[in-house]
């Protein structure tokens, strides 16, 4: 048995499990299986490796992304740049970092806006963020990051609502904040949405529901808009490459 899953707090909305254990079912994969594992802490990690000898392969999501680096023996280069790891392969008892989130969302991002050459605003500075602003990087799209504080690196949210130009001029908006996740619906970026127009692209990195509040309030204003599902695709068959 090659055993599977995925990590993290809560994970009762996961879509991982059933990806998987569909793509296991399809392929005639009998001897893979995938599950959920909640960690209360991330130092749980070990424990769990050393009690399942089965595992091979591991996705993180929130909120472990980038506290379990220190925890693996070895990060991908990519994954070290970005300070964030979404996929951990266990191989000869070693726990080996990987960031397919980045993968997923630039490819998604092309398929989505081509090569138009949109200024974005990243809300959150999560692990999902760190990827987002990696592949931004490399597609050189200018970007600019919003928080709950400001720092000298990112805008506050309530000082992005005191300039309002700022909003006028980056097109993108990307939110890779939990915020209008299952069961949390109602929640959603504090943003002044009146300065939306048809000429902005909203991505969000959630898919469950698959249109939150962030992409219904920019669709009213008549934004283009994109959940987080094709990106979780890729994600996830880019997972399956590196377990194999």
């Amino acid at each position: 048995m090659s055993l599977y899953g995925l990590i993290g707090k809560k994970l009762s909305h996961s879509f991982s499990k059933k990806y998987f254990t569909e793509k296991f079912e399809n392929e005639g994969l009998h001897t893979c299986k995938y599950e959920l594992f909640e960690l209360d802490s991330i130092a749980e990690l070990s424990k769990l490796v050393h009690s399942k000898a089965d595992i091979v392969g591991l996705n993180v999501t929130i909120p472990y992304k980038e506290v379990v680096i220190p925890m693996l023996d070895e990060v991908h280069e990519k994954a070290r740049e970005i300070g964030a790891v979404n996929v951990i392969k266990v191989r000869d008892g070693k726990l080996i970092g990987f960031n397919s989130d980045y993968f997923g969302f630039k490819e998604s991002l092309v398929n989505w806006v081509g090569a138009s050459k949109l200024h974005a605003l990243v809300l959150g500075t999560g692990g999902a963020s760190k990827a987002v602003i990696a592949a931004l990087k490399d597609l050189a799209i200018p970007y600019q990051v919003v928080s709950r504080k400001a720092t000298r690196q990112t805008l506050s949210y309530s000082s992005l609502k005191e300039t309002p130009q700022v909003l006028n001029s980056h097109r993108l908006i990307i939110n890779t904040t939990p915020l209008g996740m299952l069961p949390q619906i109602d929640s959603a970026p504090d943003l002044d949405y009146s300065l939306i127009s048809n000429n902005h692209y909203l991505y969000d990195l959630v898919y469950n529901p698959e249109v939150t509040r962030f992409l219904k309030m920019g669709q009213e204003h008549g934004a283009m808009i994109k959940n987080g599902i094709e990106m979780l695709h890729l994600q996830a068959e880019m997972s399956w490459k590196i377990w194999n």
